[in-house]
């Protein structure tokens, strides 16, 4: 899941202090680590620095450092969650596996949608066998769904209208619901069990899956082009600044499926209109993960600051520091 074009952004392995300055929740089951955008998880193929190469630096008195319960690509930022312990990390599984985890993620995107909350329903395979962890919109592809909400804009969009949808409902309040809605398993991503920014369910319906969505490339395209991009691109005159919730859990599905709409993620060197060298970096951070360890407490939740790079296009759209 981590495969993308190189780049001179590649940071060098964390040291200790650096990664235990990342911790941003620690009890006795598990670790969110801060991931910085740039550095892969696990060791690649030809090796290369790596995150889980300072997780002894986590062991906090344990025998053993943790290992992971899920993964982030190399260039997402944001929430990544540790097991401190076999049983431990057992049960984060389970928990994903069972999409009772949940996580939002924060994007800016290129122009965006004129609506203010949607979803995509479009369903995503392997690009072909060639492009490894490459994805396409297919329709005999898994099912993959992803709900989204405008945070902010930069320069001026048309009003928003208001739509209505036979497919899709709208996100769910936590304290009115019993469970969240189901994802898939894939790379442990989940939904939030409320609103995306508010924790109150979302006041209008979603509209239709699949509005706007661009045709997809057929097999016949050259594949040697980044599946999404528009040649020739030039520079967005607008930027918009999304919540997404991952239902599924596909590759690559924020970004594939917000390049399908027509608004690739800023910096998307794959499916977007991204430099391989170069500004912008990619514009996409795991925000918040929440996580239910108790039957009987609250859910954990835990957020992680936007790295540094997305600063000025987060304020452009109207962030103010947190």
């Amino acid at each position: 899941m981590n495969e993308s074009h190189p780049d001179q952004f590649e940071p060098p392995e964390l040291t200790p202090d650096e990664i235990q300055a990342r911790v941003l929740y620690r009890d006795g089951l598990m670790l969110v680590i801060d991931k910085p955008p740039g550095l892969p998880v696990h060791r690649g193929p030809k090796g290369g620095p790596n995150l889980e190469a300072s997780f002894d630096a986590l062991r906090y008195g344990l025998p053993r450092p943790p290992v992971l319960a899920h993964r982030l690509d190399r260039d997402t930022s944001g929430c990544l969650v540790l097991g401190r312990h076999r049983k431990a990390t057992a049960t984060l599984g389970l928990l994903f596996k069972h999409s009772r985890i949940s996580k939002t993620y924060w994007a800016i995107v290129e122009g965006g949608p004129t609506e203010d909350q949607g979803s995509i329903d479009l369903p995503i395979a392997k690009l072909n066998a060639e492009r490894g962890w490459w994805q396409k919109v297919d329709p005999e592809g898994l099912p993959s769904l992803t709900k989204w909400r405008v945070m902010g804009r930069s320069g001026v969009l048309p009003a928003a209208a208001t739509t209505t949808s036979a497919t899709s409902a709208p996100i769910r309040d936590a304290t009115t619901s019993g469970s969240p809605p189901p994802c898939g398993e894939g790379s442990g991503v989940g939904v939030h069990s409320g609103s995306l920014t508010s924790g109150r369910p979302h006041p209008n319906p979603l509209p239709r899956a699949g509005e706007g969505v661009r045709p997809a490339r057929g097999e016949a395209d050259n594949l040697s082009r980044k599946p999404g991009a528009i040649l020739g691109a030039p520079p967005p005159t607008q930027l918009t600044w999304l919540a997404l919730e991952p239902i599924t859990g596909r590759t690559h599905q924020l970004r594939v499926h917000c390049a399908a709409m027509g608004w690739p993620i800023l910096g998307d060197n794959i499916y977007g209109n991204g430099p391989r060298f170069g500004e912008p970096r990619l514009h996409l951070h795991a925000r918040e993960i929440v996580i239910p360890l108790s039957r009987n407490k609250p859910p954990v939740v835990v957020t992680a600051p936007p790295p540094t790079h997305m600063h000025p296009r987060l304020s452009a759209c109207g962030w103010t520091a947190d």
